[in-house]
């Protein structure tokens, strides 16, 4: 199964389906401009059926429809219902505005969606199938601008310094990008800056060991700057092509947290003053519109460069990325539906804009 096979599949799954929301809205308004056929007036004479006669018919009787294909095909033409429609008006405008709103696309970009959609547009019955092509094309422009892999530069090592909140699935991530990095024949070193949580070493060991990708460790609760440091002096001495630094996780709210990634960049700085030369953050689809504000916040600490989203698996509604494309245009390297190696890709708009709206 592809990547985004799985994608569209596990985001159709979702509690939460942006493409069974367009279903209620085309099918709701379809269902209110139906009339009801008019009932007799009281004061109107019963209709009387016309008497039972022995008189034979005197008009043709059809022939039997075909049993060919072409016949099969015609009485299924037939039989099929129309498909709901629903005028393109300022009341559905406003539920779509809502759903998308729920769908944590935010206020802002749902309302230049809604607004793009219904440009040219007004008054046109459109089916749900219609308007689900015409918010795929919607989402597709937003993204596309942002949709770029991780750039590779002939700097040696370039270092790639991987931030976030708590529970974002940063270890998780890195271990997958120096699998494939590795894959691709990429000299890969990881530094396992996360010296608070000694799961989180074990498991960049584990994906160490999997992709045959050195590992730097210190001891627990060292301190994660000097390990930078350290592991750029060996990614260096080894002729690494990349340095992948994993940090602690921390709450943007905690400013002493955020203090030490501050530290971190400088301390990497004094080695090299242009790294890091990426700096990525990784966020969980599950968090909603809390991922606008972490994205404020790591981005004026640590010059975040680049995204990386993951658990769209879950119940995440995945408009939220949409929504930080529209807002800060920051590039979208990859994005994660699951645990396996290949359960991380590259971002691609068109197939993640049509699997979010259920296309």
């Amino acid at each position: 199964m592809s990547f985004f096979n799985k994608l569209r599949e596990r985001l159709t799954r979702s509690s939460t389906k942006i493409g069974d929301g367009l279903d209620e809205i085309v099918n709701d308004g379809d269902a209110e401009a139906r009339v009801p056929a008019a009932t007799p007036a009281p004061d109107d004479p019963p209709q009387v059926a016309a008497a039972p006669t022995d008189t034979p018919d005197p008009r043709p009787q059809s022939t039997p429809p075909s049993t060919g294909l072409v016949g099969r095909l015609f009485r299924k033409s037939e039989a099929a219902p129309d498909e709901p429609r629903r005028a393109l008006d300022d009341a559905m405008l406003e539920d779509l505005e809502d759903m998308l709103v729920q769908a944590d696309l935010g206020v802002e970009t749902a309302l230049r969606v809604t607004a793009n959609i219904a440009e040219g547009r007004m008054g046109r019955r459109v089916t749900s199938r219609e308007l689900k092509e015409l918010l795929a094309a919607e989402v597709a422009r937003i993204m596309t601008p942002v949709a770029r892999p991780l750039p590779i530069y002939p700097k040696r090592p370039q270092v790639v310094l991987v931030v976030g909140v708590n529970g974002s699935g940063k270890t998780t991530t890195i271990g997958k990008l120096a699998s494939q990095f590795k894959a691709a024949g990429k000299n890969v070193v990881i530094a396992a800056g996360d010296t608070f949580r000694a799961a989180a070493v074990e498991q960049l060991q584990v994906w160490g060991t999997r992709a045959g990708v050195p590992v730097m460790v210190a001891a627990q609760g060292s301190d994660p700057a000097s390990l930078a440091f350290d592991a750029m002096t060996r990614a260096e001495a080894d002729g690494a092509d990349l340095l992948l630094i994993d940090t602690a996780g921390r709450l943007q709210n905690r400013q002493d947290l955020m203090e030490e990634l501050a530290k971190i960049v400088r301390v990497i700085r004094k080695k090299d003053p242009s790294a890091p030369h990426n700096t990525l953050l990784v966020l969980d689809a599950t968090t909603g519109q809390n991922a606008l504000g972490q994205v404020e916040t790591f981005r004026n600490l640590a010059d975040v460069s680049g995204l990386v989203m993951t658990k769209l698996d879950g119940t995440a509604r995945g408009g939220v990325l949409v929504a930080l494309a529209d807002r800060f245009g920051l590039p979208i390297h990859a994005i994660g539906v699951g645990e396996q190696i290949d359960d991380l890709d590259a971002f691609d708009p068109e197939e993640f804009a049509r699997a979010l709206v259920g296309l």
